[in-house]
Formats: C-alpha cells, sequence, structure tokens
C-alpha cells in the first residue's frame, strides 16, 4: 500500500473534500487549526477543493524514502509571474517619469492623498484609491501622455510621538521601519509609482522648503502670534485642532481636553476667505466637498448691533454688547441676548448671584471642541448671566443669557436671539421659558401656526416703535434688513458687516516630531527674527526624552543647547521657537516638490511647474474634504501671489474614493431565557442581548437576513470601518499570498462604484479570481497533468471572423469609456462579457487577444505583462497603443427575426440585416426552441419577408405527426 499523511492547515470554518472523502471542520473564526489525516492508495499528487471562505493549503507527503513533495494547486501561477514582473519594473525603470521630456506631448498628473506610514501596515480598504490612479495612470501611458504617478509620506505627526513616548524608541527610528513596510506592500501590488520621486516630510531636503513657504507668510504679514484659546491636552502635551477633540477628549488615547489661552503662531487664511470661495466654481470637485468648503468658509453679509447692558435700575451702563446677526429684519424679536462662554465681556457684567454659575459653566465648555458646540442636534445649555441689555430697536430689557452654542471665534462671540425664526434660539427659549415673538409673516400663513421656528422670508410684522424711530412693518424682509442698517448707521446702533465662519489657522503643536518653525526670539525685548533662507534648513534636534513638560512648554524646550542660539545679525543672545508646525504643513504643498524632487535651489522649477500644473486627478478619502484641501488652496494662492507657481488652484479634480468595511458580522438576538427572538420584536422587550452567528448559519431573505434553520428570526447584520479595535482588518499580504496582487486589485475595483462605500468579503474575490484562472487557461491552454503550464500559448495567426472583431471592439469601447469615467466595475463586467463569449469560440487569433491583453493591463498587470510576452514580445506593454475602437464594428447589424409555425410565433431568431431566406431557415432549424417543430418535419412552404417574418407551412400529416 502506498500510505500518505496528509496535512491541513486552515485558518476558518472549512468544508474540504478529499477525492471521495469529505471532511467538515469547525474551529473559531481565524484560529490556526492542524488536522492530520491518513489515506491509502492515494497518487502521487493530491487533487483536491476546498469550499467556504478564508484560506487554505494543501500539501501532500510521500513516504517513499527521505522523498517529500509539495503541490499547491492555483488557478494560474501567480506566484511566479508577479515577483518577476515587479523586478523587471524596477530594474528596467518601466515607470520613471525622466526629468527632461517632451513637453509637446499631453501630460497627466495623477495623485494619491499623501498617507501616513502607521506600524500597523496597509489593510485592504488602502489600495481601493491607490488602484484606481494607477489604472487611470497606466491607461494615460498607453495613450500617450507624459505620466506623473509618485508616492510619498506624510511622515511627521503625533501617533509617531506617542509610540515613542510609550517605548522610548526615537520616532524617525519607527516612522522609517514604518515607511519600509509600506513600501513594501505597495510595491507588491504592482502600483506603477515613479519611486525615484519618493518624498518624505521628515527629510531636511523636504521640511527646508517647508520653512522657507512660512518665512514668505511671515513676510507678508500672513504669519503672526496672537494670545487664542486652544484646546491643550495636558496628558500629550500639544494642543488639538478642534478635529482632533471628541466628547472633551482626545481623539488619540482619550486623554482629557481643555481650553486654556496660549500665545500661539496663526495664519491668516481668512485674508483669502473670498478668493477661497470665490474659485470653488471652476473646480470639477463633488459638489458635496465644495459645499463643505463654502460652509467652513462661511461668508455672510449681516449687521453689527450694539446692545447696552442695564444696571440693576435698568439704566444703561458704559458697556454695550456687539452682537452680529445676518437678519437685521427680525430685531424686534429678539427678545434674548447669548454671550459665548469664553467672551471677554463676560466677567465684568455678571451679576455676584449667578458669577458661581457662569464660572461652572464656562469649566464645562471649556472642554468641548468648537464642533461639539455648534452640533444642531445637540441639546441646548446654558445659564443665566443675572444681567439685562436694552434691544435699542424697541427700548425692552432684555436677558443676557450664556450658552455654548455661540462660539468666541465667530463674529463678535455674541449673538442677539430671535427665538421665532431660528431654529437654536427656539430651542433655547422653549426649554428655559423665554419669550418668543413672531415678527415675519410666511407667505404660507399656515406655517405660522406650526409650532416651530420658521428661518425664511416673508412679509416683515410687530416691528415698529415710535420712540426709536424704526418702522419696518409691511416690508420685505431684504427691504426690512436694509431699512435697519441704514437707521442703525445713523444712529450710532450698528453698521453693515460681512463676516465669515472661517477663522485664522492656528499653526503651532506643543510637540517634538514636528518641522522646527524657523524664528528665534531676542532675550530680553522678546522681538521675534526670521532666520535668513541661507540657513534653512533647520533641522530638529536629538532628544531622548519626548515626554510632555507638564507645563506647556513643548519638548524640545529640553534641548536647551539647540534652544540657546545668537542673533546671526546684531550678535545678541536669543531663544529659538520650541513650538513645531502642525502635521498638516508638509502635507500643503508636496504635489508641487513632486515635480521637482530633487532640487536644492528652489522648491520647484518654474519650466517643470507650468508643464505638470495643475494636478489631474486627486483621489483620496471625504475626511479631507475641509482642513487638508482648505489648507492646501491657500499655501497654493499665496504661492501664486508670489510667482511661484502659475495656477490659481492645485487640484483641478478631487475624486471621494468610497471606504472599504470589514466583513459583515450577523448577530442573533436572545431573550432572558436564552431562547432565540427576532431583531423586528427585540426592541418591544425589556431585556435581550445579542450573539454572533457564523455565516454559514444565515442565509439571505428579501432584504434581510434569517437564520438558516428558522427563517422567521431575523438577524442584525452589519458591516463597521475597518480598524484593528474591531478585529476586522484584512491584511493585503494574506490576500496576494492566497490569490495574487492582480486578483486584489482586480476585486477591489469590482466590489462596486468607485466613490460609494462598499463591504469586504473574502470570498468574493474568488470570483474575480476564477475570471483572471479563465483568462490564463483561455490564452496560455489548460495545465499539464503536473499543474503547470506550457511556455507560449494557444494563440493563432489566423484573421478573426466579424464575429469575434465586434466582440472585441464593443469590448475596447467599454472599457475604455469606463476608466475614464472611473466606472471600473462595469469595465471589468465587460472583459467577463468578452471571456465568456471567446471560450465559445473554436480559434483564438492574436488579432483579437493581443488587444484584450492590452485592456486587461491597467487592472491586471503583472498577468497582461506575462501573456504579452508569451506571444513573442520582448518588451514591456506598459507603453503599447491602447486598443480604440473601429465604430465600423459596433453597429448593431443584426434584427430578432420571428419565427412563425403554420401561423404560430414560436420563437424568434438573431439575423444579420439582409439575411436570406434560406439562411433564416437554417438558423431556425438548429435553434434550441424551434428545432423540435421543424426536425423531422416535411415543410410545405416558407413564407419570409426580410427583416420582419419567417413563417414556415408544414405538411399537414407532418405537422400532426409532431403534435401527437
Amino acid at each position: 500500500m502506498n500510505m500518505q499523511c496528509i496535512h491541513i492547515q486552515t485558518f476558518s470554518p472549512q468544508y474540504f473534500s478529499f477525492q471521495n472523502h469529505s471532511f467538515l471542520f469547525s474551529q473559531p473564526k481565524f484560529k490556526q487549526r492542524k488536522f492530520t489525516f491518513f489515506t491509502v492508495r492515494k497518487p502521487s499528487w493530491l487533487k483536491y477543493s476546498a469550499r467556504g471562505f478564508g484560506r487554505s493549503t494543501v500539501r501532500s507527503s510521500v513516504s517513499e524514502g527521505d522523498q517529500q513533495k509539495q503541490v499547491v494547486k492555483r488557478a494560474y501561477p501567480y506566484h511566479e509571474i508577479e515577483p518577476k514582473w515587479q523586478n523587471y519594473w524596477e530594474k528596467n525603470r518601466t515607470f520613471r517619469t525622466p526629468d527632461e521630456i517632451d513637453t509637446s506631448k499631453p501630460k497627466f498628473y495623477v495623485l494619491d492623498m499623501f498617507p501616513y506610514p502607521s506600524g500597523s501596515g496597509l489593510h485592504v480598504g488602502h489600495p481601493l484609491g491607490y488602484t484606481a490612479t494607477d489604472i487611470l495612470a497606466r491607461l494615460k501611458r498607453m495613450q500617450g501622455y507624459n505620466v506623473l504617478h509618485p508616492m510619498g509620506w506624510d511622515a511627521f505627526g503625533l501617533p509617531a510621538e506617542q509610540y515613542a513616548i510609550e517605548t522610548g524608541t526615537h520616532p524617525k527610528i519607527t516612522t522609517l521601519r514604518n515607511i519600509n513596510r509600506f513600501r513594501t506592500q505597495l510595491k507588491s501590488l504592482g502600483f506603477s509609482y515613479d519611486w525615484y520621486r519618493e518624498i518624505s516630510t521628515i527629510e531636511p531636503d523636504y521640511y527646508k522648503w517647508t520653512q522657507w513657504i512660512f518665512l514668505q507668510l511671515l513676510k507678508r504679514g500672513l504669519a503672526y502670534q496672537a494670545e487664542v484659546p486652544v484646546n491643550w491636552c495636558p496628558a500629550l502635551g500639544t494642543v488639538l485642532a478642534n478635529e482632533e477633540v471628541v466628547d472633551g477628549v482626545s481623539e488619540r488615547g482619550g486623554h482629557p481636553v481643555i481650553r486654556k489661552p496660549m500665545r500661539q503662531w496663526m495664519l491668516k487664511i481668512t485674508e483669502y476667505a473670498d478668493r477661497l470661495l470665490e474659485d470653488l466654481d471652476e473646480l470639477d470637485w463633488p459638489e458635496s466637498v465644495k459645499e463643505m468648503q463654502r460652509n467652513w468658509i462661511g461668508r455672510s453679509e449681516g449687521a453689527e448691533m450694539e446692545f447696552y447692558v442695564l444696571d440693576s435700575d435698568g439704566k444703561e451702563r458704559n458697556i454695550k454688547i456687539t452682537v452680529y446677526t445676518t437678519r437685521p429684519d427680525t430685531i424686534f424679536g429678539a427678545t434674548y441676548l447669548v454671550m459665548a462662554p469664553e467672551h471677554p465681556l463676560l466677567s465684568s457684567l455678571v451679576s455676584m448671584a449667578q458669577r458661581k454659575n457662569v464660572e461652572e459653566y464656562k469649566d464645562l465648555a471649556s472642554r468641548k471642541s468648537d464642533l461639539e458646540r455648534t452640533e444642531l442636534q445637540k441639546e441646548k445649555t446654558g445659564v443665566f448671566s443675572g444681567c439685562y441689555a436694552r434691544n435699542p430697536a424697541n427700548g425692552e430689557a432684555i436677558p443676557i443669557w450664556v450658552a455654548d452654542y455661540v462660539l468666541g471665534s465667530y463674529g463678535t462671540g455674541a449673538i442677539m436671539a430671535v427665538p421665532a425664526h431660528d431654529t437654536r434660539d427656539y430651542e433655547f427659549a422653549a426649554k428655559y421659558d423665554i419669550p418668543i415673538r413672531w415678527v415675519v409673516m410666511p407667505d404660507d400663513e399656515s406655517l405660522n401656526e406650526s409650532g416651530k421656528a420658521y428661518s425664511s422670508e416673508g412679509t416683515v410684522i410687530n416691528s415698529s416703535n415710535l420712540s426709536s424711530g424704526l418702522d419696518i412693518n409691511g416690508l420685505s424682509c431684504k427691504e426690512g434688513a436694509s431699512k435697519v442698517i441704514e437707521w442703525a448707521e445713523k444712529t450710532g446702533n450698528g453698521k453693515k458687516k460681512i463676516n465669515y465662519k472661517l477663522r485664522d489657522w492656528l499653526f503651532a503643536r506643543q510637540r517634538y516630531w514636528g518641522e522646527p518653525i524657523p524664528v528665534i526670539f531676542l532675550d530680553g525685548t522678546g522681538e521675534n527674527v526670521p532666520l535668513h533662507e541661507t540657513e534653512l534648513p533647520l533641522t530638529l534636534p536629538e532628544l531622548d526624552d519626548f515626554t510632555p513638560t507638564g507645563t506647556g512648554e513643548p519638548p524640545l524646550s529640553k534641548a536647551v543647547s539647540w534652544v540657546k542660539t545668537t542673533d546671526p545679525s546684531s550678535g545678541k543672545p536669543a531663544t529659538r521657537e520650541t513650538s513645531t508646525m502642525p502635521q498638516w504643513a508638509g502635507s500643503c504643498w508636496y504635489y508641487l516638490r513632486f515635480m521637482d524632487p530633487k532640487n536644492s535651489k528652489e522648491l520647484v522649477d518654474k519650466t517643470k511647474e507650468r508643464y505638470w500644473s495643475p494636478v489631474d486627478v486627486y483621489v483620496g478619502g471625504a475626511e479631507h474634504a475641509v482642513l487638508h484641501l482648505l489648507y492646501a488652496r491657500f499655501w497654493h494662492k499665496v504661492l501664486y501671489d508670489i510667482g511661484v507657481v502659475s495656477t490659481k488652484e492645485p487640484f483641478k479634480c478631487v475624486i471621494n474614493q468610497g471606504i472599504i468595511l470589514g466583513e459583515v458580522q450577523y448577530m442573533v438576538c436572545k431573550d432572558a431565557d436564552g431562547n432565540y427572538i427576532s431583531a423586528d420584536s427585540a426592541d418591544t422587550m425589556n431585556e435581550y442581548h445579542q450573539e454572533s452567528i457564523p455565516e454559514e448559519k444565515v442565509k439571505k431573505s428579501g432584504e434581510s437576513f434569517v437564520l438558516k434553520d428558522n427563517p422567521k428570526i431575523r438577524l442584525i447584520a452589519r458591516a463597521h470601518k475597518m480598524s484593528k479595535s474591531r478585529g476586522n482588518v484584512v491584511n493585503p499580504d494574506d490576500v496576494v499570498t492566497e490569490y495574487g496582487a492582480d486578483s486584489l486589485r482586480l476585486y477591489e475595483m469590482f466590489m462596486g462604484p468607485f466613490r460609494d462605500s462598499k463591504t469586504w468579503n473574502t470570498s468574493g474575490i474568488e470570483g474575480v479570481h476564477r475570471f483572471l484562472g479563465r483568462t490564463w487557461r483561455l490564452i496560455v491552454g489548460s495545465p499539464l497533468p503536473n499543474d503547470t503550464f506550457k511556455d507560449g500559448s494557444v494563440v493563432i495567426d489566423e484573421e478573426p471572423t466579424l464575429e469575434q472583431l465586434r466582440t472585441l471592439h464593443k469590448c475596447i469601447a467599454k472599457v475604455a469609456e469606463e476608466i475614464e469615467g472611473t466606472r471600473f466595475n462595469t469595465g471589468i463586467s465587460a472583459m467577463m462579457e468578452f471571456i465568456n463569449a471567446a471560450y465559445k469560440w473554436d480559434k483564438h487569433p492574436r488579432k483579437i487577444i493581443e488587444p484584450f491583453i492590452l485592456l486587461l493591463a491597467p487592472y491586471a498587470p503583472h498577468m497582461a505583462e506575462e501573456l504579452w510576452f508569451r506571444l513573442g514580445h520582448s518588451n514591456s506593454l506598459a507603453y503599447e497603443s491602447f486598443p480604440k475602437a473601429n465604430p465600423d464594428y459596433l453597429k448593431d447589424t443584426t434584427i430578432v427575426l420571428p419565427i412563425q409555425i403554420n401561423g404560430k410565433t414560436r420563437g424568434t431568431i438573431q439575423v444579420e440585416e439582409g439575411c436570406s431566406e434560406e439562411e433564416a431557415f437554417k438558423l431556425a432549424s438548429v435553434d434550441e426552441k424551434l428545432s423540435k417543430f421543424l426536425d423531422g418535419k416535411s415543410v410545405k412552404k416558407r413564407i419570409y419577408v426580410p427583416g420582419k417574418i419567417l413563417n414556415v407551412i408544414l405538411d399537414r400529416q407532418s405537422a400532426k405527426a409532431g403534435v401527437r
């Protein structure tokens, strides 16, 4: 007997079938288990199939002397092809964009948003955008464009510094290690980046020019220092941006955050507010992104109105509160004022009775970010200041409240609250029982009785006062607003004002791992002196201790020998700035450096910048819609003003890819006794809990998921964004090992529309993997008995048929159109249809197969290169001309011809226009549906109307026999 030992190693529940023996193994998902079975009379190599999801490998150990054989069956030899062509591309610099290029050719600059190289490496969500830009880059090269497709690293930032604090490892060491891991992973996926142009924000040769840009901002008064309230995190020892604070704690680490005033560097982005707003209209960006930027900038026209504070006797004090309003027409409806907790006048007017309450409320508000405070859905909170102000329009004394839904950084830090005509004010007034007065009548009077605030326009009512001399009753809101502004300016009660929600950019972080700010302060006077450009780069000093000082002083203050310096101009002792730039700094302009990465004399060569600018397609997540994109636009406009760049905008087209969610998790609800209950009824029960259910116990029923064994039990099915904390991260390295890089690329593009969110399903990748396997076998041939493939291909040098040409050119037209429109999933579908059709052909001519390989190349470059090579080509196909569809083959010259048997329609056939009666009859005779009516029957006559109908009249006796 030939005894063999079969070892199975699996990472998830699997059902395996070996020859005539089947085994079902159950074990916790992703927990590695090994099983050993002994069988007899097996061949020297083992054929197997595995059904299910997850990864599995099978090897056969033959006990014949010391001989051991290992066989892994694959759909095609991707494990050999992919390393081979990755090495070829690197060795031959296939995707190197030379410094000197033919500028008469069109250019295509396609860019991914700068990745931050974290220690966990890539997960399968990351390559979604990278694959899309790579497909576009490969297409444009083949279309004759000069293509710029670079990659680099946004490598400064808080995560690396926190890791350094926790482990005692210098952040540069961990950052470079992470970069190497990311680079290796990206190369394993076959992306056609020009690695010669690779840059990193942590390299002095790069951040020299980040510092140079800061000096230009300082020179033009666009960088300054100010005492501003900031989000200070004592545990992290740094100032955090609003978006880095969630529910009063730091997004990273969950540490408490407080608001406190600190002297900080600011960038005057507000100077460019109008230009940032106006130029949005010219951009090919998602409308949602443009709208987010418009809202963030928040330009509004209105008025500043003056409200005098009253003393306890109701007389005006020498304190006035200035409010900004976009609706001066509603001033008669202002029944209270609201001041921000951080308003500078608050402490001088709050009553003694309310002082304690106000101070406690201010402390609570200081722990919230601006984003949390202004969230529309949150419940409004506030506290009465204990004092009143006079409404200048009607002379009424109205209460002054303190509430955190008003920000000290917007407008004047105070508002006149008109609860009848503002939703936030209405909710606040209703909660604290403050009067609500209607001063605008809607055109639809029924809205006046809705019990809600009416914030739109209409006719002004209840808005006249003889003492103030203001009467706007009966006017439209627009007319009323103009008249109120005119009255306010005439009486000294206010003035017209344009305002912005946009605040100046806080540009300093109290941490070590960032770009040093190139400024020194003269000892004694504190005067700031910018470094001379020849002194750049100002490099980071080496530090062993990166922990926060606990005093607000940045960690750089510990580098005493670096901090203490001398002003080179005057020779006076000076101190260096110890705050560093925020992470956004390096990513604001990196797209320019890619155009000329080795230039040591200027930020970017003007000739190169004029050719490559702007970025044609910029792909990244929607989470960067406001901050990164707005900051980059601001810096670009400054560089435009000083003549460094030639375009007003940096990014011509922005595309946001969707998020890839982790695999669907199925949960069943159980009552207190442990019985299954349907998710429909769970919410009505007082007590129930959820339990995870494996996928094999689930089936889909309509739009819901139910238990296979009990379809009445509806389950909860949900997918979450991939994260280590949820344990739903899928490592692309594992997918590449099991299915190959081309399969991963293809699957990510095939999952659904590029811009939509999608749910990862490991078993789903098998479909595109089978497609690639079918493509390989169609061109190379079936595998040999030992599961290897012969050299060369089965393609022949014969002329193609008309049907083959039509099938090919329809595929060409579809694939090209879908790539250009970033509808990658439907482009893959078109190629799948082509392969399905090609399998029905007896022969596969070179003139059909070669163009198809070129269509496949942007999506599955490794396989395409290998197939191209097997067809006799010695050079890479990366610069071969992308196929163009011939319009002559796109015309649909076939028609549907109804077929009647003895006057009764029995089916249809497809025929060419101008088809003869004989040809039509032959096609009908071999049609699967029609042949049963015609086989062996005697035809009496045929009635044929070309292009309309074929009626076959059978001999009467023959027809009867057919019926019997």
